[in-house]
């Protein structure tokens, strides 16, 4: 199996790259639900949150509160780089296992893990090929005020707070840039999926 990092910014369409790839027939991974597996009642991950940000991030019914979490860490860098080392091996380890049993029912198969912060947590590192979706900052701000209700200001400070596009685009094996549209970003990640075939057809005849 083809083991492949999808990541980019926020705003930028990387939702979207995922949805055609698994139209394709990848088996695609989102961060984001493991993420929320990791940290359910009683889970090993949510009682560390919970003894370094305090009670408060949880709601009357022992669920985290990921709103409240959110406004204590998205101003303060340090205490999301905090969380972050908390939940970063649980999540690791939860899509490790995932891919696993993907692997076992289509060992010629691609999958894909679709997450923001993959180089950010060095997670990228994991996979034989890594794809960075981007747009033109302009794009990005318009689509990230107009998906979330921000100001321009809330938008930008939002994007400030990730590693640079220009950074991440570095660290690609395959960059798609989703600048032009549906139509257009459709097209790149058709090619991109070719690519990786052929990629897996010849990791095949090595072996």
């Amino acid at each position: 199996m083809l083991r492949v990092g999808l990541t980019g910014s926020i705003g930028v369409g990387k939702s979207f790259v995922a949805g055609v790839l698994a139209e394709l027939g990848c088996h695609v991974l989102d961060a984001d639900l493991t993420a929320r597996e990791v940290v359910e009642p009683n889970s090993v991950a949510l009682g560390k949150v919970v003894a370094e940000f305090g009670t408060e991030v949880l709601q009357s019914d022992g669920a985290l509160d990921r709103t409240k979490l959110g406004a204590l860490v998205f101003g303060d860098a340090q205490r999301r780089s905090t969380l972050n080392s908390i939940l970063h091996p649980y999540i690791i380890a939860r899509q490790d296992e995932l891919l696993r049993e993907s692997e076992a029912v289509d060992p010629d198969g691609i999958a894909v893990v679709d997450a923001a912060l993959m180089i950010e947590s060095g997670g990228y590192k994991r996979f034989d090929k890594l794809i960075v979706v981007h747009c033109r900052p302009e794009v990005q701000l318009q689509r990230l005020m107009l998906r979330n209700s921000l100001s321009r200001e809330e938008a930008e400070k939002r994007i400030n707070a990730q590693m640079g596009q220009e950074e991440k685009k570095k660290f690609a094996d395959y960059l798609i840039d989703t600048s032009e549209g549906f139509d257009d970003t459709r097209r790149q990640t058709e090619k991109v999926y070719a690519a990786l075939r052929q990629e897996l057809k010849l990791n095949q005849e090595e072996r």
